[in-house]
């Protein structure tokens, strides 16, 4: 059906002449423009804590040709749509936590103006009416200069249908997560089929009479629609298992590459060697291979290498008869033993001297061990995983490390790389520790602050995961009570934030500078000033110059001082004065109105 068809049905629907109600104002986009960051030292666009990319819209555009053209128009559309539904989506969680104390009108305005932000459309709002505790909701909105419109006909010019897919898609996914409940848009007039502007409407799913056959999104592709895979859900890969069972979480490149090597590796027989630094969750990922293994219902038995004492070592792993050496006064198995039929975990194995090395290569050769003090082999059937953060082939150029072991434990190596080579983990890591330790320590803490996420964006991270779960736990007790985590509250253990790695952000007017742009708070104290300034001039001013002056002295000094964590004599450099200047306006500024300073 057409789109003039299309849109004689829907107003026949809401019956209202949407052109004739007054758009209401969208809240100021400050407060979303101090949310992105340029990390170009990292190859990184940061909106909040996701990942964004700067994509040519003529990219987008032979896409969508390609698209067309190889899987033909209607399995072209479904794709798109799918794709602008799982953007919405996410944009919806963003949302609720950009603006928690704001009005649900101006918080589910968020979706719009980050369309906007994000290059795709101008959003015009005609009306919104939103209950989420009701159900109760219905959109109409004008999209103008659509990027997705304009390259459709670019390369097949005006149709007679709707073609901004993607974005109806984004329409209908936000709505739906921000509700709740599956909210369906449909485009109404649209530049693609010859309209002066493009025009949706939206309302829930249930609402909409498809007996007409109207919607270019029909309602039997809305459900598979809105069941598109946004999170990991269980079985449907190695990183889904490690989110449900191991505490380690990630999206990136080579968190998943760790993840499909486990997949292939853990239905075998064959050794596996973790290695990686220090705190990168070597451990775990042993426990998610046990876990997805025929072994799962076996003993998982670790051992940390480290931890035993070189003269016990023998006794630990393969036990140890009553009388085998002064002080054992009983028998007792060792760790091959309980591990039988089930998986050994060797951590930090680099660090075994060469004697414990050759009877640890015996029992791996053979298949075998003796208890200390006994003259009886046992036969154990133990999977070996090891982990290491050494580099096994120096150790063994150097002579520390037999390299006939070396060769029996590499058979199927698993590189785990540092976090600060996975950053888009970190995100992800961060949510996951701040839910568990909430529920952990029953505290309520609404999430991360702007300066926050940065913070931990741009830290190197040396203890990797281990250390980013103490600063999260550390930061949930700290913060206050329905608060934000901030920056404060998480680099109190000797941690240094490392600024300068995060150091272009969006600045008021669309340009992007050094992150010393003013943030969302320091814009509306500026905000303030001005409009000061501005009643000044128009002679409705109940504030003087002098006060104005003061305002933005404030402003200036508190800067500084943040800027260089409260170092007095760091700010006054960076403001270019002396530090008894910059003390004597600190003192000026706590007196008291008719004081004498300080």
């Amino acid at each position: 059906m057409d789109a003039a068809v299309l849109r004689q049905n829907c107003e026949r629907d809401v019956k209202l002449d949407p052109l004739a109600v007054d758009a209401q104002r969208y809240p100021d986009i400050a407060d979303l423009m101090a949310r992105l960051h340029f990390a170009p030292g990292d190859g990184c666009i940061w909106l909040d804590d996701q990942r964004m990319q700067l994509v040519h819209a003529s990219a987008m555009g032979v896409l969508r040709r390609e698209l067309i053209e190889g899987l033909g128009i209607e399995k072209a559309r479904i794709l798109l749509t799918r794709m602008g539904y799982n953007s919405g989506a996410h944009d919806a969680e963003l949302a609720r936590k950009l603006r928690p104390q704001a009005s649900l009108h101006d918080m589910f305005a968020v979706g719009p103006q980050l369309h906007a932000l994000e290059g795709v459309v101008q959003v015009e709002e005609i009306r919104t009416e939103l209950d989420v505790e009701r159900g109760h909701y219905y959109g109409e909105y004008i999209w103008k200069g659509s990027a997705e419109v304009e390259e459709h006909i670019r390369f097949y010019g005006i149709g007679s249908e709707a073609v901004c897919w993607m974005q109806i898609g984004y329409a209908s996914g936000y709505a739906s997560a921000f509700m709740g409940r599956p909210i369906l848009f449909r485009e109404v007039e649209c530049r693609g089929a010859g309209q002066a502007h493009c025009r949706i409407i939206g309302r829930p799913l249930e609402e909409w009479d498809d007996g007409d056959n109207l919607s270019a999104l029909r309602a039997e592709q809305f459900g598979k629609l809105s069941a598109a895979p946004l999170p990991l859900k269980e079985g449907s890969g190695g990183s889904a298992r490690l989110q449900e069972h191991g505490g380690i979480v990630g999206i990136s490149a080579g968190f998943n590459a760790v993840c499909h090597m486990i997949d292939r590796v853990a239905d075998t027989r064959a050794t596996v060697l973790f290695l990686g630094e220090s705190g990168v969750g070597k451990e775990v990922f042993a426990r998610s291979v046990h876990r997805v293994s025929p072994r799962a219902d076996k003993a998982f038995v670790a051992v940390n290498c480290a931890a035993i004492p070189e003269p016990l070592v023998e006794s630990e792993l393969f036990g140890v008869e009553r009388g085998g050496y002064t002080g054992a006064t009983s028998a007792r198995a060792g760790r091959f033993e309980r591990a039988h039929g089930g998986t050994l975990f060797l951590d930090e194995i680099g660090i075994l001297s060469l004697s414990s090395q050759g009877k640890l290569l015996r029992a791996l050769q053979e298949g075998e061990i003796e208890r200390v003090g006994d003259t009886q082999t046992r036969k154990v059937d133990v999977r070996v995983i090891a982990a290491t953060n050494l580099d096994l082939r120096a150790e063994v150029r150097a002579g520390r490390f037999r390299e006939d072991l070396f060769f029996r434990l590499n058979v199927f190596p698993i590189k785990v790389p540092p976090l600060r080579e996975r950053r888009e983990d970190i995100p992800v890591l961060m949510n996951h520790f701040l839910r568990k330790f909430c529920h952990l320590h029953n505290r309520n803490i609404a999430g991360f602050t702007a300066r926050a996420i940065d913070a931990l964006l741009s830290y190197e991270l040396p203890g990797n995961i281990r250390e980013l779960e103490n600063m999260i736990e550390r930061g949930v007790i700290l913060a206050p009570d329905r608060g934000a985590i901030e920056v404060a509250h998480l680099f109190t253990g000797g941690e240094h934030e490392h600024a300068e790695r995060r150091t272009f952000a969006l600045c008021g007017d669309g340009s992007v500078a050094k992150s010393g742009c003013l943030d969302g708070e320091d814009k509306d104290h500026l905000s303030s000033i001005k409009g000061a300034i501005d009643n000044l001039f128009h002679g409705a001013a109940q504030t003087s110059l002098d006060e104005i002056e003061a305002s933005l002295e404030t402003l200036a000094l508190d800067r500084a001082l943040a800027r260089t964590k409260g170092n007095i004599s760091a700010a006054a450099r960076l403001l270019g004065i002396t530090r008894s200047r910059l003390v004597y306006r600190l003192n000026n500024r706590k007196a008291e109105p008719g004081e004498a300073p300080a």
